[in-house]
């Protein structure tokens, strides 16, 4: 069982990466199911019901989101209707469902999104909230992919090692740079710190450089706005054996202007 998931979709720039470069992909890579993190694609922060259609509409099977997943108050118009979008479990009031299950032949993918603390916020520790969400789903998934979004390196790996060999997948998102330290942990569960970002190539992690610079030099309030110009591919692909859920093999894919895919490595 093989699956695709796309780094954090930021803006235009992003739908934009997606569109150049998702069909070429799932050609190649030829996923059962493709996941992408969509917290920032209205314009850096949210989604709307239009956009998650849209993503939808360009190959992209199931949403992720993350600490932004209420920026957009359009959101409320239909996150409870909406199955395919998963925001965090953290929210356990909020409407919306913390994970999803996606029939895969004769057997089902759970999809979780959960929230790391660590310069994140005061929500529940994602430790427990992902021992609770897997004592629900039980045994009616045969796999289960977690998108942790975290800050820090530290706590991705942490929740990942405490839940190794009891999921098939802890795939960080949220720092918008991919890391090069894709493993299989020794139970069989496959991590890496961050997938990356699909978005704008020549900002900070997404957005335009000179109001990031000019906050860090005055610490007065700036407006961030989506940056424009090159784009980037983030994503990972997963394989999962068919019985037992252990990941046997992650893979990243990592395009730029300066880096085209495939390359070696390809699936």
């Amino acid at each position: 069982m093989r699956i695709l998931f796309i780094g954090d979709i930021v803006g235009g720039p992003g739908r934009q990466a997606v569109k150049r470069y998702l069909p070429r992909i799932k050609e190649t890579v030829r996923a059962d199911v493709v996941i992408a993190n969509g917290e920032n694609v209205a314009d850096g922060r949210g989604i709307t019901r239009n956009l998650a259609e849209w993503m939808f509409d360009h190959g992209i099977d199931f949403i992720t989101m993350g600490n932004h997943v209420w920026d957009h108050p359009k959101i409320f118009d239909f996150i409870d209707q909406e199955k395919r979008l998963v925001r965090p479990a953290n929210f356990r009031c909020a409407p919306g469902q913390g994970y999803t299950l996606c029939p895969i032949g004769e057997r089902q993918l759970a999809i979780v999104n959960v929230l790391g603390r660590a310069f994140m916020g005061e929500w529940d520790s994602p430790l427990d909230v992902l021992s609770e969400v897997m004592e629900e789903i039980g045994d009616r998934a045969a796999w289960i992919l977690v998108d942790l979004h975290a800050e820090t390196t530290s706590e991705k790996q942490a929740v990942a090692w405490h839940f190794d060999g009891r999921v098939s997948a802890v795939i960080g998102t949220h720092t918008h740079v991919q890391t090069a330290d894709e493993r299989i942990l020794p139970g069989g569960t496959g991590y890496i710190t961050d997938v990356g970002m699909t978005g704008p190539f020549n900002g900070v992690i997404g957005m335009k450089k000179d109001p990031v610079i000019q906050k860090m030099m005055t610490h007065l309030p700036v407006r961030f706005e989506v940056a424009d110009g090159d784009v980037q591919f983030s994503a990972v692909v997963i394989d999962c054996e068919e019985r037992g859920g252990r990941c046997i093999a992650i893979r990243r894919i990592f395009i730029t202007p300066d880096h085209q895919w495939p390359g070696p490595g390809t699936p």
